[in-house]
């Protein structure tokens, strides 16, 4: 599970998602909503 276990809105980045989100290890709701929009286009 990569939810944030106190925060629910934060998802914990593993390796491979971790790139995807430039190196960030955590992000939120909403700067995933982020990422995903640049790749669904």
């Amino acid at each position: 599970n990569l939810q944030d276990k106190k925060n629910k809105r934060n998802i914990n980045a593993d390796e491979k998602l971790g790139k995807f989100f430039g190196g960030k290890k955590q992000v939120t709701m909403f700067e995933l909503a982020k990422f995903i929009g640049k790749h669904a286009k």
